[in-house]
């Protein structure tokens, strides 16, 4: 299964919101919608979106003052999308946090242009990688898919937050609680033994013999890591054998 990334439309105008959701389906990601500052701090919270696409002209708080904020709450990459098409309002936007500034009217290629380089960046921060290689397993972490053997494999989204994790840092140990706080945010209190319960059945998914791991490996009492030998870059993707 195909877990689509998720992008948060922010704006108070209705038509605008089924704009931008039609052009952003068609492209297969997976849409939250808030009409206003209230509705988007809470979406926020609760849905966690890798985009945030944010109108300024709200009808209960200048979308200016939410960039610091949810920059701050959250890591989702925020692009404005706006008519205040002044120099100075772009700047303010950009200098206070946002990622990118688009101008209305926009055509739908263009936004969605905007929101594949927003999620290239996403990906390849922190020297992280845009897909992987392992054995007859392959990551694609910008279309959010798993093959083995070149068939697709179902995951649940949950177990593809972890084998995502562990993909974007081959060899990396990746720590027990960096992994729970990645697939369970809101629990205040983690229990490691749902984190192996997944790994469990990933392995069933993904190994040749679960009982013999062969990708992803324990590191135990720490965490987990996907197993690295070598690596050849290929296209900006590493090849693991």
């Amino acid at each position: 299964m195909k877990v689509r990334h998720k992008i948060l439309v922010v704006d108070d105008e209705l038509h605008i919101r089924r704009l931008i959701r039609a052009a952003l389906e068609r492209a297969d990601y997976a849409i939250v919608e808030a009409e206003n500052a209230r509705e988007a701090a809470e979406r926020l919270r609760a849905e966690r979106p890798d985009i945030t696409l944010l109108d300024l002209g709200l009808p209960d708080r200048d979308g200016l003052e939410l960039v610091p904020l949810f920059k701050q709450q959250s890591d989702t990459t925020l692009i404005v999308v706006s008519a205040r098409d002044a120099t100075d309002e772009k700047v303010a936007a950009l200098d206070l946090g946002a990622d990118d500034y688009l101008t209305k009217p926009f055509d739908t290629d263009e936004l969605l242009a905007r929101v594949r380089v927003a999620l290239r960046n996403r990906l390849t921060r922190d020297g992280g990688n845009l897909g992987l290689t392992v054995g007859d397993v392959t990551l694609d972490l910008v279309a959010h898919t798993v093959t083995k053997g070149g068939k697709e494999v179902h995951l649940t989204p949950k177990e593809y937050a972890v084998i995502a994790q562990l993909a974007r840092f081959p060899g990396r140990v990746i720590t027990h609680n960096q992994i729970m706080n990645e697939v369970w945010p809101h629990e205040h209190e983690h229990h490691v033994e749902y984190l192996r319960v997944l790994v469990r059945t990933l392995r069933q998914k993904l190994e040749s013999d679960p009982q013999r791991p062969q990708i992803i490996c324990n590191e135990l009492g720490i965490g987990y890591r996907l197993k690295v030998e070598h690596e050849t870059p290929t296209e900006g993707r590493p090849v693991v054998r």
